[in-house]
């Protein structure tokens, strides 16, 4: 068996390039396991700085000087992150305090309709059942109201963290974007010399999750905003709080589409009862969805992310198991990254094989 397993090392393992990129990958997932949440704002401002980067280059192109296209970018940057915050907080901050005011009205009536379920169907249920179910409804309402309480009573430490966001990370932004070489050759004298799988590997990497984020974004933004045309002109409460839901649930493929669908559903129920007009919004909900898989995610994303729907899926589920939210909104970029090193690390194997067999001598003629 020990003879089995450093052959396996030799193998696999044997060429100092790999043990370089094993390295750096192990040492950059460490990193944000133990300290990512001390570092969260630098992360945020590294990965907005990465995504805007396009745009200075794309002004450096069209013979723009660098100092000026990265203060074009960041200002267009924060004039829009301004009118985000004056105009889509306000409204959706005034959704979720009228829909917190009408859980208590919508759980009333969601028990009166529980309580008729056994006089219909005695068979399957009985009202011992449904006040389990009531009991363990309430409890949790109670707990998540409690859960609202104490984070009020800690606004101030939120207060602070949201000013730290709000000045410190566009400054690193700004400083990231303009100093950009200076910041990245001073990272490259800490890497070792012999690192040319872990460059290809970045290559790779670096197409695939720059075309992937903006196209997620562009998708983000169309969803969203053709399910608040849509809710709004069937009349649903609540359109921009689901509009933005439904907006985000692209993040996490197949899965946010599952868990949203819960509270658009909720929503046309509590407001209209079994009736038809909520069928239809369940029905509008899945065409939307149905556009966005077949049509308008293959347009932005074709040929970014070639990973089977079932690894996607296992991605999501070890990532988000892994970091939580954040694990599940970065867990197709985790998975393609993932994808890039076996790609990179089984062509350097199979280099290797076809040099040593040419290296090696014939059978003789």
């Amino acid at each position: 068996m020990n003879q089995l397993f450093r052959e396996w090392i030799r193998r696999y393992f044997s060429n100092p390039q790999v043990l370089i990129l094993w390295f750096l990958l192990i040492l950059g997932f460490t990193l944000i396991l133990f300290l990512g949440e001390m570092l969260a704002p630098v992360l945020a401002a590294v990965i907005i700085a990465y995504l805007l980067e396009g745009l200075v280059q794309l002004l450096q192109k069209r013979r723009v000087p660098r100092r000026a296209a990265v203060l074009i970018v960041f200002i267009f940057f924060m004039v829009s992150f301004m009118a985000l915050l004056v105009i889509l907080l306000p409204l959706v901050s005034r959704q979720v305090g009228q829909l917190l005011q009408q859980l208590p009205e919508m759980f009333a009536k969601g028990q009166s309709l529980l309580i008729q379920l056994p006089e219909r169907y005695p068979d399957y249920i009985t009202t011992e059942q449904i006040q389990q179910i009531t009991t363990s409804l309430s409890a949790q309402i109670t707990g998540f109201a409690r859960g609202l309480l104490s984070y009020s009573m800690a606004s101030v430490r939120g207060l602070i963290a949201v000013i730290i966001y709000l000045v410190l990370v566009p400054l690193m932004i700004f400083f990231f974007l303009k100093d950009k070489l200076v910041i990245t050759e001073w990272v490259k004298g800490f890497l070792p010399d012999n690192r040319g799988l872990a460059r290809e590997v970045w290559l790779e990497v670096n197409q695939q999750f720059a075309n992937y984020v903006r196209g997620k974004m562009l998708e983000i933004l169309i969803i969203g905003v053709v399910t608040y045309i849509v809710f709004v002109a069937m009349g649903l409460d609540f359109a921009v709080l689901l509009a933005l839901l439904t907006g985000l649930s692209v993040l996490v493929p197949y899965i946010g589409v599952t868990v949203v669908f819960l509270p658009v559903a909720l929503v046309a129920f509590f407001q209209w009862g079994p009736t038809a007009d909520t069928l239809w919004v369940m029905l509008a909900y899945g065409i939307i969805q149905i556009f966005d898989g077949n049509l308008l995610a293959p347009l932005l994303l074709s040929r970014v992310v070639n990973l089977h729907p079932v690894a996607i899926i296992v991605a999501v589920l070890v990532f988000g198991g892994f970091y939580g939210v954040v694990g599940l909104l970065f867990a197709i970029p985790l998975a393609t990254l993932c994808q890039a090193v076996l790609k990179v690390w089984m062509g350097s194997l199979q280099k290797e094989a076809l040099s040593t067999a040419a290296d090696s001598p014939g059978d003789g003629v």
